[in-house]
């Protein structure tokens, strides 16, 4: 193994993307080396690009969904073997990162793939399964915490699977990535009727992943919460809102039950609400009470997958390897990719 290898670097903030030869990292203490054989686009990689967010040291690499082999283990790492194929969510620090051909990972937040499974395909699912699960199951965050949870029993612990049965559920931007966990998350726990907002186009996928009911994103807000309306009585207790509009984010808060929860990806648009709103922050690295719940996660994730209780985005594999990463993060941000996860294969590099 070399001691170079290529990434996409980001050389100072703000800045523009270049390959480069970088150091091949070590891994450390509780740490895996993984060669990166696919890595997934999101959207926080062009709002870290365009509005320095996240990232606090430069030069940087970015990636936060990584699926690769183990080629070295760092000391105290019990249960992989060089050659495992592995997936794990990637970090801010450029070390731990997917646009580059090696990087690292934490033992204790990564999975092996089951043999189901591809390296595309597992590339898709750390950032968007991260997302959805503790924006449901993590537990409650310290006084005055900025982001939040629904506080749910999860459903790969203890008796959490099906624990809520007979709830109704909605999702707003149910074929978004993150929306699509969701889905599968919510049927898990057993929540029913399961609603989704999307484009109609996606009706069939998405109810293949739990939705019991697709409206249309395109409705006006009146006509949305009709449909709605016409589907449950009950008292919606749990909204989760993944479209980044605050026009949307009220849609949800209007239909949300005075003692239930909305749980968002955007910030909260007013500074105090009558209903609880939280802001979910999708990383299995900090704060602690997520790191918590993503060590849980990641030790039910190959189960899951296996079983096919959860399932992988579909992919959109894009040529060139690394190269193929800004024309990528170019049509995320023109929103144009829907209902799929843009991947790219890092030793496909020239």
């Amino acid at each position: 193994m070399s001691t170079l290898q290529k990434a996409l670097v980001l050389p100072v903030k703000q800045g523009t993307f270049t390959l480069q030869s970088v150091p091949t990292p070590t891994p450390g203490p509780g740490q895996l080396l993984v060669k990166v054989h696919a890595a997934a686009l999101n959207p926080a990689d062009w709002l870290v690009r365009k509005y320095g967010a996240l990232v606090e040291k430069y030069p940087t690499v970015l990636g936060e969904d990584i699926a690769g082999t183990v080629e070295a283990i760092g000391d105290g790492v019990q249960g992989f073997k060089e050659g495992d194929r592995v997936f794990s969510q990637g970090g801010f620090d450029g070390l731990h990162a997917g646009f580059q051909q090696y990087s690292l990972l934490e033992a204790d937040i990564t999975a092996k793939i089951p043999p189901n499974i591809t390296f595309d395909q597992a590339a898709t699912i750390p950032l968007g399964l991260a997302t959805a699960a503790l924006g449901l199951y993590t537990p409650s965050a310290p006084e005055g915490a900025k982001f939040g949870s629904a506080r749910l029993a999860a459903p790969w612990e203890g008796d959490g699977r099906g624990k809520y049965a007979g709830k109704p559920f909605v999702v707003f931007g149910a074929s978004s990535s993150v929306g699509q966990y969701i889905l599968q998350l919510a049927r898990l726990s057993g929540f029913s009727p399961i609603i989704g907002t999307a484009s109609l186009h996606h009706t069939d996928y998405l109810k293949s992943l739990g939705a019991t009911h697709i409206i249309d994103r395109h409705l006006p807000a009146d006509s949305l919460r009709s449909e709605v309306g016409k589907i449950t009585s009950k008292p919606l207790e749990l909204i989760y809102n993944v479209v980044p509009l605050p026009d949307t984010q009220e849609i949800a808060f209007d239909l949300l039950a005075p003692s239930g929860c909305l749980v968002t990806v955007i910030p909260l648009a007013k500074a105090e609400y009558s209903k609880r709103v939280v802001r979910v922050f999708g990383d299995t690295y900090s704060p602690a009470e997520n790191r918590v719940v993503a060590v849980s996660l990641y030790k039910a994730l190959h189960g899951l997958l296996a079983e096919g209780a959860i399932r992988p985005n579909p992919v959109d594999v894009l040529p060139g390897g690394l190269d193929g990463i800004i024309g990528g993060l170019e049509r995320l941000e023109n929103n144009a990719v829907s209902g799929t996860k843009l991947v790219v294969r890092s030793q496909e590099t020239v």
